[in-house]
C-alpha cells in the first residue's frame, strides 16, 4: 500500500494568502475552496476564507490550508492556542515544515522565496550534518526548515 502525507495548516483569515505565497515559490498549482463555496451565505464574516485549499506542484510538493472556523486575528508565531466553541475544542498550533533536496543549487530559490519577509532563525549554507541547510519562519509564522539531504557513509 503506498501512502502519503501532507501538512495541513491552520491560519485565522490568511490562508488563501499564504498558500498563493507558497505557490510562487514552490511552483504548481492552487486550488482555493472557500466556506461560501459550500453555503455560507456570501453576506456573513468568513464566507470568503478557505475551507479548502492546497498547491501541489508537479516536483513533488504539497501543503494544505484553511481559515479555522469564527478565529480572525492572526496567529501569534510559536504560541499555540486552544479555544472551546460550541462545544467543540479547537485546537491551533504551529509546527516546523522541512523541505529537502539533493542539491544546494535546488534549494536556493526556495530558500530565497520563503526568506521574503520572512525571520531568519539560522541563514542557508554549509553546516556540521548537510551542504545546505537553513531554518527560518515565513511571513505567515511558519518555521520552515530547507536541508540539501546529506550522504550518509
Amino acid at each position: 500500500m503506498a501512502l502519503n502525507a501532507a501538512p495541513h495548516l491552520n491560519f485565522r483569515g490568511q490562508a488563501r494568502e499564504a498558500l498563493e505565497f507558497y505557490r510562487s515559490v514552490f511552483g504548481g498549482r492552487l486550488n482555493v475552496v472557500t466556506y461560501g463555496d459550500f453555503g455560507m451565505p456570501a453576506e456573513v464574516p468568513g464566507a470568503g476564507n478557505v475551507v479548502f485549499g492546497e498547491v501541489v506542484a508537479e516536483n513533488g510538493f504539497r501543503v494544505l490550508a484553511y481559515d479555522v472556523p469564527g478565529a480572525t486575528e492572526p496567529l501569534p508565531q510559536g504560541e499555540p492556542k486552544t479555544r472551546r466553541e460550541n462545544g467543540t475544542t479547537i485546537t491551533e498550533e504551529r509546527f516546523f515544515l522541512s523541505v529537502g533536496g539533493e542539491r544546494v543549487d535546488e534549494l536556493t530559490p526556495v530558500w530565497d522565496g520563503l526568506a521574503d519577509g520572512a525571520t531568519v532563525i539560522e541563514e542557508f549554507g554549509p553546516s556540521r550534518f548537510s551542504p545546505g541547510f537553513g531554518m527560518l519562519a515565513d511571513r505567515f509564522g511558519v518555521t520552515w526548515i530547507v536541508s540539501v539531504m546529506a550522504t550518509q557513509a
